[in-house]
């Protein structure tokens, strides 16, 4: 959303982007807080259903259109119990069965995933199973969403915190914002 564009326009050339979308495949899969608190990107896979199964996936590849790493990234929860097929067209959809059986067999409190647009920023579901947290404000810099991130203490206390998006900066004449063209896929 805007990066490519500004890599060639600051270095003048798109190689910047791709040596940040090659280290992107050696970024971790998930992360585990404290033993008790799983976060992956998107969501769960039919695939695994222990966190030492994740752990046993060769990362150092592209993100794959299907498989487990797949859905890792693009899985996303769902009120409907058991697997589903996502409508993004990658991942699956999986419902509060699914949440309670990998959280009960691998001793987690819940599941912290981003991925999804949330206009409060953050919302819990699968009886506080799953918290999405969305920490883009104003996603795309159109959908006036508000942005959240959690907070942890040392005992695993949690705190969701909420942003407001920043308000737009007028330039020029006050009160009257200067024109600013946006990429394509802004419109």
């Amino acid at each position: 959303y805007g990066f490519y564009d500004e890599c060639l326009k600051v270095h003048g050339t798109a190689n910047v982007w791709k040596h940040f979308t090659d280290l992107f495949d050696y970024l971790p899969l998930a992360a585990i807080v404290d033993d008790a608190i799983f976060c992956p990107h998107g969501g769960l896979s039919p695939s695994l259903d222990r966190i030492e199964h994740v752990q046993k996936l060769d990362r150092f590849v592209e993100i794959p259109h299907e498989g487990p790493i797949c859905d890792l990234m693009w899985s996303d929860p769902d009120d409907r119990y058991g697997w589903g097929i996502s409508p993004r067209g990658a991942g699956y959809t999986f419902g509060q069965d699914i949440t309670e059986t990998f959280n009960h067999d691998n001793s987690l409190q819940f599941i912290v995933r981003a991925h999804q647009l949330i206009m409060e920023g953050f919302q819990w579901q699968h009886a506080n199973g799953v918290l999405t947290l969305f920490s883009a404000p104003n996603y795309c810099y159109r959908c006036g969403n508000q942005a959240a991130i959690m907070q942890l203490d040392e005992n695993l206390s949690k705190s969701i915190v909420q942003f407001d998006p920043a308000p737009r900066h007028q330039h020029g004449v006050a009160g009257k914002a200067k024109a600013k063209a946006l990429p394509d896929y802004f419109l």
